[in-house]
């Protein structure tokens, strides 16, 4: 076991110093949802009245409605930017070398995994924390419950990542397909607007969104930052993060996936 634990201190500590690093890559990670937080919201505010809907007990503004689907935005794109590198460390050979030490793939794979989602976990409760600082808050509980689903959707958005990397051979193509999953799960989601708000303009869309995994992750987090679990969106994302870690596991199998194609 005490080699099992080595790996992953090594792996996750390796991506927290490169995090470290990179600080630009923090801030980064927060203006993007700030920008939408302060700019996009006001502008929407008047324009999309929301409704008493679970798990809201009473009318809120737009800026707190769109507060989970923000801390989601930042698991996402951080998410696929941990897989971007995962790209670029394929190319210079330190994760073909990672990959041929005597450990399951399915770990070494799973310590990559976490140690973007906690450096992503700690984005999320730096932008709360800043909006806090704008009167835009949750139930005090809520920062505490809403850990668990913070990590389960970061692994579910983080194996997405993995699936891409593990079928894309070039970095320039990477960032490519990242453009055509990115922004087409974010706004086919419950992110920027309630679901019963797209089905009175195209209900085609709405189903659309209901079946974006992304929704769901972004549903998980809205209820346990109000201390509820939605068990509908928990399964999705349960579900939703077992297959992507499978296809993941597969797509990294030298027979299969980037050992094969690296040395065509």
């Amino acid at each position: 076991m005490s080699g099992w634990w080595g790996v992953l201190r090594a792996i996750v500590g390796r991506e927290f110093l490169r995090y470290i690093h990179q600080r630009e890559r923090f801030i980064a990670a927060l203006v993007r949802p700030l920008v939408w937080l302060f700019i996009f919201a006001a502008g929407f505010r008047a324009a999309l009245g929301l409704s008493i809907i679970p798990p809201y007990q009473t009318y809120i503004t737009y800026e707190v409605y769109i507060v989970p689907g923000l801390c989601a935005m930042i698991l996402l794109f951080n998410g696929m930017q941990s897989s971007l590198s995962l790209v670029y460390d394929r190319e210079m050979g330190s994760m073909r070398l990672l990959l041929t030490s005597p450990f399951p793939r399915w770990w070494l794979l799973f310590c990559r995994l976490l140690g973007s989602t906690v450096i992503s976990v700690l984005q999320v409760y730096a932008f709360l924390a800043i909006a806090a600082l704008f009167d835009i808050t949750m139930p005090a509980l809520g920062y505490v419950t809403v850990l668990p689903g913070l990590i389960l959707g970061g692994l579910m958005l983080g194996a997405l990542g993995l699936v891409l990397s593990s079928f894309v051979r070039q970095l320039e193509n990477f960032a490519g397909v990242m453009n055509f999953v990115i922004f087409p799960m974010f706004f086919l989601s419950s992110a920027l607007y309630p679901l019963w708000k797209m089905a009175e303009s195209s209900p085609l869309l709405r189903n659309i969104c209901a079946a974006n995994p992304f929704t769901h992750v972004v549903e998980l987090v809205r209820f346990l930052l109000y201390a509820q679990l939605n068990m509908g969106a928990l399964a999705w994302v349960v579900v939703s993060t077992i297959v992507l870690s499978a296809i993941a596991v597969w797509g990294y199998d030298p027979a299969r996936g980037m050992m094969k194609r690296r040395s065509a």
